[in-house]
């Protein structure tokens, strides 16, 4: 079993053969990248597959949330806090592909879990947004490999709903924030 801590939150990838802090900030640490280009948070091997996890743990989930608003500029203000997030989760999977590509790490199948503390019903918009985005799936007759085969969004209690071998679980030193 690999154990992970990152961002408040603890990790224990039961059938892992590795996972890790992809997006290290310590370069004295053999995962540090130290390229210009965003990372998932965390990364775990499997026999079969890669999972890239990252987290977003949010206390005020409300400026995302867009079937949520009571006149037009605030739910044109919430659709531009979607986008932002969609748009951010999306670019921290490309340019974490982009570096596995480089370490000749995307030999085997690629998962995208985000676990975000939204509601169920906001994570569910943000998955289908950010499925059409990322894309996953072929989309290309051009392309050899799927970018990733599956992409989540998910809250704590879902995550340990669909993902009874890697159970997480918040530390109890972890703050809610706003990143």
């Amino acid at each position: 079993m690999k154990v992970v801590e990152a961002d408040g939150f603890e990790f224990q990838f039961t059938d892992a053969l590795d996972a890790f802090i992809f997006d290290e900030k310590d370069s004295t640490k053999p995962t540090f990248h130290g390229a210009p280009m965003k990372g998932v948070d965390i990364v775990a091997e499997f026999t079969h597959a890669y999972v890239y996890v990252e987290l977003k743990d949010y206390d005020d989930p409300s400026i995302y949330d867009v079937l949520g608003t009571t006149n037009d500029e605030e739910k044109s203000q919430r659709q531009a806090s979607f986008k932002w997030l969609k748009n951010y989760l999306k670019y921290k999977f490309r340019d974490s592909y982009l570096y596995r590509h480089a370490e000749q790490k995307v030999e085997k199948p690629v998962h995208y879990i985000c676990l975000v503390t939204f509601d169920n019903a906001l994570n569910s918009r943000m998955q289908k947004s950010l499925k059409k985005e990322l894309p996953v799936g072929k989309v290309s007759s051009r392309w050899a490999l799927d970018l990733a085969i599956s992409c989540h969004v998910l809250n704590l209690d879902k995550w340990n709903e669909n993902f009874p071998k890697w159970p997480v679980r918040r530390l109890a030193t972890a703050a809610v924030g706003g990143a």
